[in-house]
């Protein structure tokens, strides 16, 4: 199916609470992070809700049952039931039980959310691949995980055994700073064994599936902080989506996105939800105006003139770059304005 390329955020005259009954928010990055909650998130989830907008949680994160990040969730002060949290765990065990009859074996390289939602599907973790498995299927298991889980997966797949992973991430938001993800983990088995996993997780399309089946979504919003995994898994799934500030993307990224990974709405953190967006606009032949800001693309670099609020200038110069860079990403310099606007 063909497109039209996105060529700057657009408008909402009205919030994006009532705009969309759903919204699928993303965890690390950008409800908490380092399971800490991000500033004005509890609030900002609180007051959508409260104005009718259903909140589902859709991570990537396949070390936690959906029990155990509910319980997390209330905790911090947002109430919320397990059938509110939708995992890339749960995604591929649906992918596995496709494949494989009812009652298979599956060696789990990961944590208790693959085993949890593998015995949902009516199937049997093990951990060797002694064990005959049917599959092997890869998620996060944290910092702890034996490296010799990483050589039971090797063994299994040089026999010919099919191989599952849940999300290929390569890096995770924590309390001090970015570690290695469930991809980095990904990529030692692929070294090792030249085979290529099949992956459920955003940005795929099972995840998406997943997501609509468990949430019954009808104007679904995907908010993310990860171009290549929540924007992108949006694109895929053709349905909107906000990038907030919070998490892995920052600006340049964001001015350099090739088409599937530019959000429909920019903000800086949650409070996003909670009212419209403005319309960026053209400026001339050459320019893109929104607030008190104008940006160009010149002939190397972004420029922005004007002043206001900081993420109408980001807006604005996403309109810029985005419309230089069409289907390809923007090369053009975008450190002097991102620098003008603390970015």
């Amino acid at each position: 199916m063909s497109r039209s390329v996105r060529t700057r955020p657009e408008g909402c005259g009205r919030s994006l609470g009532e705009a969309y009954d759903t919204a699928l928010l993303d965890l690390d990055g950008v409800v908490y992070a380092g399971g800490e909650a991000i500033a004005h998130a509890v609030e900002s989830l609180s007051t959508a809700r409260a104005g009718g907008m259903r909140l589902a949680y859709v991570t990537n994160n396949a070390l936690r049952t959906p029990d155990a990040v509910a319980a997390h969730l209330t905790e911090l002060g947002i109430p919320t039931g397990a059938a509110d949290v939708i995992t890339s765990a749960q995604a591929v065990a649906r992918l596995i039980a496709e494949q494989v009859p009812s009652g298979s074996r599956v060696l789990v390289i990961g944590g208790e959310g693959l085993r949890v939602a593998l015995r949902e599907r009516g199937l049997e973790p093990v951990d060797s691949a002694e064990d005959d498995p049917a599959a092997v299927v890869q998620g996060f298991g944290g910092p702890e995980l034996p490296w010799g889980r990483f050589a039971e997966a090797c063994y299994a797949i040089a026999r010919g055994v099919p191989w599952y992973a849940s999300n290929t991430d390569l890096t995770i938001p924590g309390a001090r700073g970015i570690a290695p993800g469930n991809g980095a983990a990904v990529e030692v088995v692929r070294i090792a064994t030249g085979a290529e996993p099949r992956v459920a997780g955003k940005p795929l399309p099972p995840m998406h599936r997943e997501t609509i089946l468990r949430t019954g979504a009808q104007r679904p919003l995907v908010v993310g902080d990860r171009l290549d995994t929540d924007i992108e898994g949006a694109f895929n799934g053709e349905v909107d989506s906000l990038l907030v500030l919070t998490g892995v993307t920052d600006g340049a990224r964001l001015l350099a996105a090739p088409p599937h990974h530019r959000p429909t709405y920019v903000d800086a953190d949650l409070r996003g939800l909670l009212g419209g967006q403005p319309e960026v606009t053209e400026d001339g032949s050459e320019g893109f105006r929104c607030g008190g800001w104008t940006a160009t693309a010149g002939a190397e670099r972004l420029e922005l003139e004007g002043d206001g609020a900081v993420l109408d200038g980001l807006r604005a110069l996403c309109a810029a770059a985005w419309t230089a860079g069409g289907e390809e990403g923007c090369a053009l310099d975008s450190g002097k304005p991102l620098a003008r606007l603390g970015l």
